[in-house]
């Protein structure tokens, strides 16, 4: 299926020339991109549709809140386009163009005019993580990897099937969601993904579906596609306000993913990034939606965890108190602190860890020196 790209509002024939008018004001600081088939998801009658609310800008965006680097990466940077924040895990920037652009996405810097973090050429990258044999994971991430061509990402595949010590490599992405014809209609991909395999690599797929109406027919028929070469799949989502905030819908997506064979994985708090203010819910009422969509779900719908991506780790939401949020270390940089328990107290406005005051759990006074320092970045995996 001939499947088309939009960068212009005015490829949007639903959206009245008024509409068009005022969100051009979000589009000259925050790109939009959509293609023809997510575009065909939208029920245009909704002025709440959520399949509308992920891709079509609002003006809310241009409320100023937040960082755009939420999450410190700038900290675990080690060359142009590689991230090495947690020993074993390396991150490659590959490219900063998706199937379309979330509204929500963290790495809103990325779709700004002059942004030089992805990389073109990875060779110093590969020779990073050649250097490096802790690494035994490497997650190719942007953008999205998979709007490269196969003869584009092959060179790539190949030389981390040939590192040794790389036994794990990941591609986070969406086009399952946002163009599963990348898929269906491209077996050169699909044979590089079988090769990968057959090669003995682990090659995982990391989806990226955030509402259960992206589960379509076509989307389906991908992800089989994709099983059935050996690719490993999973899926990954924040919690999104106005997208996935109900507890019934993500009860839903996390059941039908079930269904389809697809553990459900990381349960995101949507990150204080610029212009995401709209789009994000307060934690405490998260973690309120998040334990409630596991009832009615099986054990295999429930293994996703509510985390936020930190600049001092991921950090897992655990559970609620009367007076009290409790935190746990689910990966850091240094490897002493994984595990690591956090007691806050309570605060119904708190969107990030950095909202929440830490407590002894004994005394109930406040700890000043509870969130690890990071001043050691990665390690000093640069070394």
């Amino acid at each position: 299926m001939k499947v088309s790209y939009i960068t212009k509002l005015q490829q949007v024939p639903e959206l009245a020339a008024e509409e068009r008018t005022r969100l051009a004001r979000v589009t000259e600081r925050f790109a939009f991109r959509s293609n023809s088939y997510y575009q065909s998801l939208i029920d245009w009658s909704d002025p709440h549709d959520p399949i509308r609310r992920l891709v079509v800008p609002h003006e809310d965006e241009l409320v100023e809140w937040g960082s755009l680097d939420a999450s410190g990466e700038a900290s675990y940077t080690v060359m142009p386009g590689l991230e090495h924040k947690y020993p074993d895990t390396a991150l490659l920037l590959v490219n900063n163009v998706c199937g379309a652009f979330c509204r929500f996405c963290f790495r809103k810097r990325l779709f700004l005019k002059g942004n030089q973090e992805t990389v073109r050429n990875v060779d110093a990258e590969l020779d990073y993580i050649r250097s490096h044999p802790e690494i035994s994971n490497v997650l190719l991430t942007g953008g999205d990897p998979l709007l490269m061509s196969a003869a584009r990402l092959a060179p790539i595949l190949e030389a981390l099937s040939s590192i040794e010590h790389v036994r794990i490599i990941r591609i986070g992405s969406k086009m399952t969601a946002f163009n599963p014809y990348r898929i269906l209609d491209d077996r050169e991909l699909v044979d590089l993904f079988a090769r990968t395999v057959r090669g003995g690599s682990q090659l995982y797929l990391m989806n990226h579906f955030n509402h259960p109406r992206e589960l379509t027919a076509e989307a389906k028929r991908a992800l089989r596609v994709l099983a059935e070469v050996g690719v490993m799949l999973t899926n990954q989502t924040p919690m999104i306000r106005g997208i996935n905030d109900d507890p019934e819908v993500l009860r839903d997506l996390f059941n039908q993913l079930s269904f389809l064979g697809i553990p459900p994985y990381y349960v995101f708090q949507c990150r204080p990034t610029r212009g995401n203010r709209s789009y994000t819910l307060p934690l405490e009422q998260a973690y309120r939606h998040f334990v409630d969509a596991w009832r009615g779900s099986s054990g295999l719908a429930r293994r996703a965890r509510l985390v936020m991506s930190h600049r001092t780790g991921k950090i897992e939401v655990i559970g609620l108190t009367k007076g009290h949020i409790m935190f746990r270390y689910h990966r850091a940089p240094n490897p002493a602190n994984d595990g690591k328990i956090i007691i806050c107290r309570r605060n119904p406005r708190g969107y990030w860890f950095d909202d929440f005051a830490c407590v002894d759990s004994l005394s109930d006074t406040l700890v000043e020196d509870c969130r690890p320092d990071n001043a050691d970045a990665a390690q000093n995996h640069t070394a």
